[in-house]
């Protein structure tokens, strides 16, 4: 077993279980928007149905994913939600507009806040968690939060819609197979990926670790590009648990034994590897990564994809039986 090591960073909270709640109703507020759209987008969610009938000028995003997104599509938000793990230089694939809005989130979206920038349309996902917020959301302007069940939405679903809300179905396109197809393209350079197993995993330090278990998950999709498939011992545990992403003890190790593992250390160092019986002893590729790149593959984006390839190639080409150059 080789491990990749990447620089650590020390992180207090669980990157991959992510929680969702329940529904709503439909948001029929009214807008001061752009134009006019055609016919008025409506967005099925996990708490209702959301209405948007003109093209949104101040968006403001609340979670990475739609952060990325709207940069992708060529729209500045007015303000963005901040993650307090990430370097303080910023997410290493974003390049945002110097008249974007920062949003600190370590104690809750700053509702007020929102307010005050005036949105015509607010998107996120596990940043709404629940009803209440959702509410609190959709007096200030349309609001879309988690589409469905899954934790996480593939992107390519979240640039479709944005092609819709946007009216510029044309523009989403481009970024959907711009990006596909540079996956694509390492699928082919790195044939021997076809039929390799992959997991994605963390260790909470002091807990327990986390695996992707949904093969529906957007984290999950990436690899399946790549022709990889998920780790079927992992796949039957959720199956059986009805868990999107495990639960485990340290004492599991032999869910880690994919041909490909990317791995984070959540609180911690790879002094605490130490913690995982059997961790130094996994047959397969072994890429421990720091939090930036495991949010890359946890929460893919038309921006994070690209750096996550950039990431992992070495690691994809030892697990392909390819020579690395």
């Amino acid at each position: 077993m080789k491990i990749g090591r990447l620089v650590f960073r020390v992180v207090p909270a669980a990157v991959l279980a992510l929680g969702l709640a329940a529904c709503s109703a439909p948001d029929t507020r009214p807008e001061s928007a752009g134009s006019a759209l055609e016919e008025p987008v409506k967005v099925e969610h996990r708490f209702g149905t959301t209405e948007i009938g003109a093209v949104p000028q101040r968006v403001v995003t609340v979670d990475l994913q739609w952060t990325d997104v709207m940069l992708a599509m060529g729209v500045d938000p007015v303000g963005y939600t901040v993650d307090p793990l990430m370097p303080e230089s910023g997410v290493p694939w974003q390049e945002m507009p110097a008249g974007a809005e920062p949003l600190q989130v370590a104690d809750g979206l700053p509702i007020e806040r929102i307010a005050s920038l005036e949105p015509d349309l607010i998107v996120g996902a596990h940043s709404i968690p629940d009803r209440k917020t959702y509410r609190l959301l959709s007096e200030i302007a349309p609001t879309v939060p988690t589409l469905d069940e899954r934790q996480v939405t593939p992107w390519q679903d979240l640039v479709e819609l944005a092609g819709k809300v946007l009216d510029d179905p044309g523009t989403a396109r481009d970024v959907v197979d711009s990006v596909d197809q540079e996956v694509a393209q390492a699928a082919e350079d790195l044939p021997g990926l076809e039929g390799r197993t992959f997991a994605l995993a963390q260790y909470v330090v002091g807990d327990g670790m986390y695996i992707v278990a949904d093969g529906q998950d957007g984290s999950s999709v990436f690899f399946q590009q790549l022709e990889m498939e998920m780790y079927p011992p992992v796949k039957r545990r959720g199956e059986e648990t009805g868990e999107q992403r495990i639960a485990v003890s340290t004492e599991r190790a032999d869910l880690l034994r994919a041909d490909f593992l990317a791995f984070l250390v959540n609180g911690g160092d790879e002094g605490d590897l130490a913690d995982i019986p059997g961790f130094d002893r996994l047959p397969g590729t072994v890429a421990v990564l720091d939090y930036p790149s495991i949010v890359a593959l946890n929460t893919p984006t038309p921006l994070s994809v690209p750096h996550a390839l950039d990431t992992l190639r070495p690691h994809l080409e030892e697990a392909a039986g390819t020579p690395q150059t």
